[in-house]
């Protein structure tokens, strides 16, 4: 019997477990053409598509890989026969939205360039973080989150861990600004903030 939810730490230790990843690789999603997913993928969010093959598991299929930025991919499975949807009703088990990170100092301009070419674009403080969203041609929500601080990757998991331990010290309900600080402190590392605008807290997608 599986221990009950509240039981379960909070840490950045890996667990006792049956393996350990060595990082994220990919995510799988189905797409409906290749015309609309490169125009938004390639051409809106610019990541360069840099596989383009049928689906080794179902021929008929066609599979794309966009380079995320760090390595990382996203990839679709695509038809020609499959017109793009404008909404989505996810249920358990399926995707919710997509988060890509985003230079903090670039945020303004990204969300500038993103009304002018016709997306609706929508700007909050996620608490641990600063968001844009806009929707992809099949209408999944696409998250562009700028970090708060200057993060180093290989510490943003332990990072995140302390500030949940100081915001649950705190009794407070979520992770916000000074939770971070508090953590990077008390973990040794230099607190630097980057510069972000001012957004409700919130989301209208």
């Amino acid at each position: 019997m599986s221990e009950p939810a509240s039981d379960h730490p909070v840490t950045a230790e890996r667990p006792d477990s049956l393996m350990h990843s060595a990082g994220w690789d990919h995510v799988t999603l189905v797409g409906s053409n290749a015309d609309d997913t490169v125009a938004f993928y390639r051409d809106v969010l610019g990541l360069p598509l840099v596989i383009r093959q049928p689906n080794l598991d179902r021929e008929a299929v066609e599979h794309l890989f966009f380079d995320a930025g760090d390595g990382r991919m996203v990839t679709f499975f695509v038809d020609e026969s499959r017109d793009s949807a404008e909404e989505q009703d996810p249920g358990i088990g399926a995707v919710h939205h997509l988060a890509f990170r985003v230079e903090a100092d670039e945020l303004p301009d990204i969300r500038d360039r993103l009304l002018e070419a016709g997306h609706r674009v929508s700007e909050f403080d996620r608490g641990a973080f600063h968001s844009l969203y806009t929707q992809d041609h099949n209408g999944l929500v696409i998250e562009l989150a700028a970090d708060k601080y200057e993060i180093p990757d290989d510490r943003r998991g332990e990072i995140l861990a302390h500030a949940q331990a100081a915001r649950v010290a705190a009794g407070d309900e979520y992770i916000d600004s000074e939770h971070l600080e508090a953590a990077m402190e008390e973990l040794g590392i230099e607190v630097v903030a980057n510069e972000l605008p001012e957004a409700a807290t919130g989301r209208d997608f």
